[in-house]
């Protein structure tokens, strides 16, 4: 394969060989029911992280022991993807993949040669999103493969041309996990159904169609799971008004801990209407197709994605470009402060996605009205769970404002309701402007000071802005370019202030470092600066003055469902004979502001 065609990170790359000797140690080495009051660990994990686990002689696990013991006895040691009725070229799309040596780096330990178990999680047909921006290819002639490395804990992607049988890019993702394919998300649910702690907590021993969101992934503080360490899902039961989440370590193929969140008082237990979320004409229409819009003054292309939401590009005001993309790449919701338990999730398309929260509805293009006047418009994607507004389900909005004066803004929220009452929402935005000779400045004593290496910083009670209420600036061309005014509630939305982290990477060329589609890229629950885009920061930054810059904008959104003051939460009520939603939206993001000469 051409060199120049694959799209591998340096970065990535010594980051995954100075944990080979970590990993190596590592690998050495009708009831009534019972009151817990926030979960248990199972109790083989209270002596320890790396507590070795006990042998398992239900069936389903001494299934899942052969089908490993099997791969790591082939001479590569991968498991293909299997399913019912598969589409023409499935099994060659994963063939190709594996005949290519970049794709299969990380197969066996570099250091000791050992075969390393590893699983194809995803063969999807490749999208617009999926490859750089401007590439043209027919329907069906490209595949995207996803390969899952327990061991490392690593994700490979590979962009496979179908036929003429080479792999045209590979991108390695350490610290990272793909979709789970449906076989994996029935084995999560069957080893929780059989957990004695689930049914003790429980007090009965649930069924398979009883657990919601177990195919979204998870962490739990003090064991592996803990910054998602290992493969790591959570099943969730719901029990009147509280969900029981059963953390399952698919990697070691055990339940690693119970916790219970309160879902509310007035949780709606059955859907209050009927949502049909493989909606072929949406994916046909906007994953499929790049659309194009042209409204006052502002041209842009429109996609949405596989799991970054609705992605704009190619974005001009009048003659000048403007932006090479934004996005919405995750969703972290954390329901602990201390624990660390919670769902990373991304949203997108409702077809050809493991996400839980997809887009069930078509983009919305409609005026931006202030008093009497039209000073804009607002692109708009919505996206829901299938139950909503039940318990341990979700709805966010995605909206990009861009106004005739040329101001700009990237917005999202979630409409609630989630799987408790003490959640924590922290989306991530990833921001690329157009330019190669960028600079990024900070307000700081009456004056804007350069960046001069790549960083991030935290909006908090101390963060200083100008007089318009601006914290940063980018300069793309000479002095012009945007004010970056974050949200502090001025908005007029509902917004209480984001309390945003705010990167900035040096974007290169030869990389792919979110340009094209990503995967969860942080785990659901860290409550510090690591959600993800501190990934792309070299261990010794990098220079960031007169070059290619990108932007990621991190806010943090804790609901409330106390009365009077509801925030990121939804409820159903019962009117005339129905039954209605009310909801109490968090939205946050940045506004974006033209710099003047």
């Amino acid at each position: 394969m051409n060199d120049s065609m694959v799209k591998f990170s340096s970065k990535m790359y010594w980051s995954i060989l100075l944990m080979m000797p970590i990993i190596l140690m590592a690998q050495a080495g009708k009831k009534t029911p019972t009151k817990l009051p926030k979960g248990g660990y199972v109790s083989e994990f209270k002596q320890g992280l790396l507590e070795p686990a006990k042998v398992d002689t239900n069936q389903y696990a001494i299934v899942r022991k052969k089908e490993i013991k099997a791969t790591l006895n082939q001479e590569m040691p991968v498991k293909l993807l299997e399913i019912p009725n598969p589409p023409p070229n499935f099994l060659l799309a994963q063939q190709i993949a594996l005949s290519d040596s970049v794709f299969t780096f990380y197969v066996q330990n570099k250091i000791d040669k050992k075969k390393l178990f590893n699983e194809i999680f995803g063969v999807y047909p490749a999208r617009p999103g999926d490859v750089k921006l401007g590439t043209a290819f027919l329907p069906g002639t490209l595949a995207r493969v996803e390969m899952y490395n327990y061991a490392f804990n690593l994700t490979t992607v590979g962009i496979v041309d179908i036929f003429t049988q080479k792999v045209l890019s590979v991108t390695h993702y350490p610290q990272t996990q793909p979709d789970l394919p449906k076989r994996l998300v029935d084995l999560a649910t069957t080893i929780a159904i059989n957990s004695p702690e689930v049914e003790k907590a429980l007090g009965f021993k649930p069924s398979m169609n009883q657990a919601i969101m177990s195919s979204t992934r998870t962490a739990l503080n003090k064991t592996k799971c803990e910054r998602s360490m290992h493969l790591c899902v959570a099943p969730t039961f719901v029990q009147g008004t509280r969900a029981l989440w059963a953390i399952v370590d698919l990697t070691d193929n055990r339940v690693v801990g119970v916790r219970w969140t309160n879902t509310g008082e007035d949780s709606l237990k059955t859907p209050i209407t009927e949502r049909r979320l493989q909606n072929e004409n949406i994916a046909d229409c906007f994953c499929d197709k790049v659309n194009q819009l042209n409204k006052y003054g502002w041209k842009m292309d429109y996609l949405l994605t596989s799991s970054d939401g609705l992605m704009i590009s190619n974005v001009q005001f009048g003659p000048k470009r403007i932006l090479n993309s934004a996005k919405l790449v995750d969703w972290h919701v954390s329901y602990s402060g201390t624990e660390g338990f919670g769902y990373s999730d991304a949203v997108g398309c409702p077809i050809f996605s493991q996400s839980a929260v997809v887009a069930t509805e078509p983009p919305q293009i409609y005026d931006l009205v202030e008093g009497d006047s039209t000073v804009g418009f607002v692109l708009e994607q919505k996206y829901f769970s299938e139950l909503w507004p039940a318990p341990c389900n979700y709805s966010y909005s995605q909206r990009y404002f861009f106004y005739k004066d040329g101001r700009f803004r990237v917005s999202c929220a979630s409409i609630g309701r989630g799987c408790g009452n003490n959640g924590t929402y922290r989306p991530v935005f990833r921001i690329a402007f157009a330019g190669n000779q960028q600079n990024f400045f900070e307000w700081q004593e009456q004056g804007w000071k350069p960046w001069t290496k790549e960083g991030w910083r935290l909006q908090n009670s101390l963060t200083q802005y100008d007089k318009n209420g601006s914290q940063y600036r980018i300069n793309t061309n000479g002095n012009e370019g945007y004010y970056i005014q974050p949200g502090q509630g001025q908005f007029k939305d509902g917004g209480r202030g984001d309390n945003a982290y705010f990167y900035v990477t040096k974007h290169h060329l030869d990389k792919d470092e979110g340009a094209t589609d990503m995967l969860t890229i942080g785990p659901c629950c860290n409550t510090d600066y690591q959600q993800g885009p501190e990934k792309f920061i070299d261990p010794k930054p990098e220079n960031i003055q007169q070059t290619d810059l990108v932007l990621w904008y991190v806010p943090q959104m804790k609901n409330d469902d106390t009365p009077g003051s509801k925030y990121c939460w939804s409820e159903a009520y019962y009117e005339d004979g129905i039954y209605k939603i009310r909801a109490y939206p968090c939205f946050a993001g940045p506004l974006f502001v033209p710099t003047k000469k």
